[in-house]
């Protein structure tokens, strides 16, 4: 008798065991989460050091996840950084870089071509919902509207907020009292206009609104939020709840929005107990565009800014926060970059990285989840179509040296310039001399990336638009 109750009881826990594994949900995908300003600075945020500009949310991100502090932007502008970002390959294997026509205006005829495979459509495929909010710049034509590589929801405008400048307006870009009236650009939903010209004081505020919108409306399945903020790119613009509040000034005003804007939206994910399965990354396009003077931003201790190979021109803040995945309070010195994101978010959805094409970014999973070392051993600092420096460890080969803006011409160093970034971030002392392998060793890595570049139709130099 109860040798025949315990096998009964015995097969009773084997049945609920197994109804109980086979109705056992698998592990939901990461949502992806990237916010992206645009030429925001070094030395811009608290947390990176800045002594007026009030960024608590995003300070906070950082003590709850990893700072970067050798995190890299791909291109010193704006247009070829977003399409490096979005296809985790160097711009100019895409076409989507120009000596001559630096970015993407109005009048172009191109855009990001549509056999790029874009981060939206590889986790598309992966079931993701996905939607850019924000600043687009890779092709206004409607056949380069984000909506057309990947993305289901558009909200934004299709280039930078200083275009489409109207002839005779009081006022420059780079004014203290901007209006949007100056500037005719166009908001889109989708591939609609909806508004022209855009309210521009409200879009920091309104982009927050859509996004919060879309993560609420996502919440049953995984999703991509790809959220590339207008602001701090001249003419800078904040909202009555931040105009006037800031002791940097107009600029601090837009930046210190921003962060309010990050604050609505790692709450939003914590109130949809979403957070403990999404990535969020913040960073920026390219560094502060150092001409605009008080509407500009810093670059800290770095040298240079906004188009240039000079470390201000393209070295970022980086923060990556997963509660519960990304352990808090973490300061992180290797190398990674904006193409990094691209495989790292690949990777953690399931997907295969593309095989018939050269991806340059590489897995930061090591990093983030303290597996092992960094994964990335170089960097190259493209601007425009020709690699003008790389980094390897702490040394920095410089090639071609410019200003990012200016009338000054280019030089071209032979031999090259070479400087530790560990003692000398700010670039100042020529160690060329010293260290003669390094030299070597810098030029070989160089040689073999650009052994890879294959000729591609230029999308930014294209008959323009009449």
């Amino acid at each position: 008798m109860m040798s025949r109750l315990l096998t009964l009881v015995c097969t009773l826990t084997l049945l609920c065991v197994g109804v109980s594994a086979a109705s056992a949900k698998p592990a939901r995908q990461p949502n992806i989460v990237i916010l992206f300003a645009d030429d925001l600075g070094y030395g811009d945020l608290g947390c990176y050091g800045h002594p007026t500009i009030r960024t608590p949310n995003l300070d906070r991100m950082a003590s709850e996840g990893m700072r970067f502090t050798d995190f890299y932007a791909t291109a010193p502008v704006c247009t070829p950084s977003r399409a490096a970002l979005l296809t985790g390959r160097f711009p100019v294997r895409s076409g989507m870089a120009s000596d001559t026509r630096r970015v993407l205006f109005p009048n172009s005829a191109g855009g990001l071509p549509a056999n790029e495979i874009t981060l939206a459509e590889a986790l598309k495929g992966k079931g993701y919902a996905t939607a850019c909010i924000g600043k687009w710049h890779l092709g206004c034509r409607p056949q380069h509207l984000p909506t057309r590589h990947g993305f289901d929801y558009f909200f934004g405008l299709p280039y930078s907020n200083d275009m489409d400048f109207v002839p005779g307006s009081p006022g420059g870009s780079g004014s203290l009292q901007p209006k949007s009236e100056w500037f005719n650009v166009p908001l889109y939903r989708n591939e609609e206009i909806i508004e022209r010209p855009a309210n521009q004081p409200e879009l920091t505020r309104r982009y927050t609104e859509e996004a919060v919108r879309f993560i609420e409306r996502s919440k049953s399945k995984p999703f991509l939020l790809y959220l590339p903020y207008t602001m701090v790119h001249v003419p800078v613009f904040a909202s009555k709840a931040y105009a006037g509040k800031s002791p940097r000034g107009l600029y601090g005003d837009a930046l210190e929005e921003i962060d309010g804007s990050v604050g609505q939206i790692l709450e939003t994910l914590r109130k949809q107990k979403l957070a403990g399965n999404t990535l969020v990354f913040f960073s920026s396009d390219n560094g502060p565009w150092l001409i605009q003077k008080l509407v500009g931003g810093s670059a800290g201790l770095l040298r240079e800014g906004k188009g240039s190979t000079w470390e201000g021109g393209m070295r970022e803040p980086g923060i990556a926060w997963w509660p519960g995945k990304i352990r808090a309070g973490q300061v992180n010195h290797s190398l990674a970059c904006t193409m990094d994101l691209f495989a790292t978010s690949l990777l953690l959805a399931g997907a295969e990285l593309p095989t018939d094409r050269r991806i340059d970014g590489i897995d930061m999973r090591p990093l983030l989840f303290q597996e092992g070392p960094g994964l990335r051993k170089a960097f190259i600092y493209y601007r425009d179509t020709e690699p003008w420096a790389i980094r390897k460890g702490p040394y920095k080969m410089h090639l071609i040296t410019k200003n990012g803006y200016g009338k000054e011409p280019m030089v071209r160093h032979s031999p090259p310039l070479l400087f530790n970034l560990e003692a000398d971030p700010s670039e100042q002392f020529n160690v060329a001399a010293q260290h003669p392998e390094v030299i070597e060793e810098l030029t070989q890595e160089l040689n073999r990336h650009t052994a890879t570049v294959v000729p591609v139709t230029n999308q930014l130099e294209l008959t323009e638009i009449k």
